[in-house]
């Protein structure tokens, strides 16, 4: 994952992104990579959750 960290607290997933961070064009480069899961991914400490997520800026 890159600029995602993901807490679980009981049943809340708390996840964390930094806005300042900027990976780079997308591959259409319409937008700039905030933050991305890079695919569907697990959720640390749970048996069947996953999450799939992309955070992105216009450029």
């Amino acid at each position: 994952m890159k600029n995602v960290d993901l807490h679980v607290n009981g049943n809340i997933l708390t996840i964390t992104v930094d806005l300042n961070e900027e990976f780079g064009p997308s591959h259409s480069g319409k937008t700039i990579i905030v933050a991305s899961s890079e695919g569907n991914q697990s959720v640390p400490g749970t048996a069947d959750v996953k999450i799939g997520l992309n955070v992105y800026r216009k450029v």
